[in-house]
């Protein structure tokens, strides 16, 4: 009996889905990228429409990581891994450098990517150099062409209103809807600067700023710096699409705690019924800060504070992925319905925090990175829900997971040490992949 209750105690503190109690299984891992530069996946939606390529940027490969100094947006081949460019713009690196281009997306079915690019060097006499309130989107054809298309039209002019449909500052992980018809961003205003960053979404108008193609307006107006109150949101960021057309985006909220002067970060979502007209927004002027389109419903779904990193909706729309600190402080998977009817459910008992948290296309499956190694646990409703099996489990420090579109494969970014040009030795971001095997990631949990 005495043995029957030790073992009962070690159970219940080793949940299953801690680190040391998780299922192992190994999947074929392989590094695809090995040219002495980087390949920075950023987390977002690399795989091309086909599964055949991944596009990336090269940020950190010149004098530092600002995003400044990336020299080109580029993709390579899964199966040879053939790299090609598809933008390189000229540019000037150095502490302050423009143009700027980095975190790039695939679109959902068109054979073109989508990236921020700060202004050209012609522009930086009238615009300064690239910041980040001081970019835009554009999107440039994947057959490495070159061909360019403006998105969304920035407008900084103090001796007027904003041109409607134009935003002042920058737009960044611009993000598609499954369907193509929006894309979702974080933005900085660069007009108003007491204003801290907060989220929006652009579509195609025919109202848009000539010369471009997607009229822009913020889904959420924060609180000026210092002045929210209670439940106020000050900030938004860490934004996705919970839908794949797009009338939901949920995000992370900065919001003044009950206590009036300290700040938590909790779950919210930005609602954009089919009544909402994009151009009945406000866009502005150099004394008023943008106003989000008339019907946007705003609602908050978390109350306890500590949600962190990029939140991920379900592929059917009905379920939020993100990451919310548990009672020592860990990050952990938590989902929660979208409508907010039922509380949020911890997933995971990791003892170190998660991260880049993606769903697989079956909505049964989150993956996530804890301590560098893969994680994938089930949230099918019944007895699996919250198991965990490790992908992987040694000393690698795999970061900016991202999901094929057809479920079969992961792909990551490892630091590997290499040469440069001049014979320097550095560590280079390289991109590796792995198969998903679902049939041995379901046979652990059993």
């Amino acid at each position: 009996m005495l043995t029957l209750l030790m073992a009962l105690v070690m159970v219940a503190c080793h949940p299953a889905g801690s680190e040391k109690h998780n299922k192992q299984i190994f999947m074929k891992e392989k590094q695809l990228s090995f040219s002495a530069k980087n390949h920075a996946l950023d987390n977002n939606d690399n795989f091309s429409p086909d599964d055949r390529f991944l596009c990336y940027d090269t940020r950190g490969t010149v004098l530092n990581f600002d995003l400044a100094n990336c020299k080109s947006i580029e993709k390579i081949e899964i199966t040879s891994g053939e790299e090609t460019v598809l933008w390189a713009p000229e540019s000037v690196t150095g502490e302050q450098a423009a143009p700027g281009v980095a975190a790039v997306s695939y679109h959902p079915f068109d054979d073109k990517v989508i990236f921020i690019h700060g202004p050209l060097l012609e522009e930086v006499a009238e615009r300064g150099y690239y910041g980040i309130r001081n970019r835009s989107g554009v999107e440039v054809s994947a057959d490495g062409k070159g061909s360019v298309t403006k998105v969304d039209m920035r407008d900084g002019a103090t001796d007027r209103p904003t041109i409607p449909g134009a935003q002042r500052g920058g737009t960044h992980r611009h993000e598609y809807t499954r369907d193509g018809n929006r894309i979702g961003f974080t933005y900085d205003d660069f007009l108003q600067q007491d204003y801290d960053r907060t989220i929006g979404y652009m579509m195609p108008h025919p109202k848009a700023p000539a010369g471009y193609t997607h009229y822009f307006a913020v889904l959420v107006k924060p609180k000026k710096k210092g002045s929210s109150k209670a439940g106020e949101i000050e900030k938004a960021f860490g934004d996705s699409w919970v839908d794949a057309a797009g009338k939901i985006r949920a995000f992370v909220g900065q919001v003044r705690s009950e206590n009036g002067v300290d700040f938590q970060n909790d779950l919210f979502v930005a609602e954009i019924p089919d009544s909402v007209d994009i151009t009945s927004a406000d866009s502005g002027d150099a004394e008023n800060y943008p106003e989000p389109p008339q019907g946007i419903v705003v609602r908050r779904l978390t109350h306890d504070g500590g949600v962190s990193g990029i939140v991920r909706g379900s592929f059917d729309g009905r379920q939020i992925a993100f990451l919310m600190n548990d009672k020592n402080g860990v990050a952990q998977v938590n989902t929660i319905d979208v409508l907010g009817d039922d509380p949020a459910r911890q997933v995971t008992n990791f003892e170190s925090d998660a991260a880049f948290l993606r769903w697989h296309p079956n909505d049964e499956w989150i993956f996530s990175v804890v301590k560098g190694n893969i994680a994938a646990t089930c949230v099918r409703a019944g007895k699996d829900f919250g198991q965990t099996v490790l992908l992987t489990n040694d000393q690698q420090l795999r970061s900016q997971l991202v999901v094929s579109r057809n479920g079969k494969m992961l792909a990551y970014n490892i630091d590997v040490p290499g040469a440069t040009e001049t014979g320097e030795e550095k560590a280079f971001m390289q991109i590796f992949v792995m198969e998903v095997e679902m049939e041995k990631m379901n046979a652990a949990i059993q």
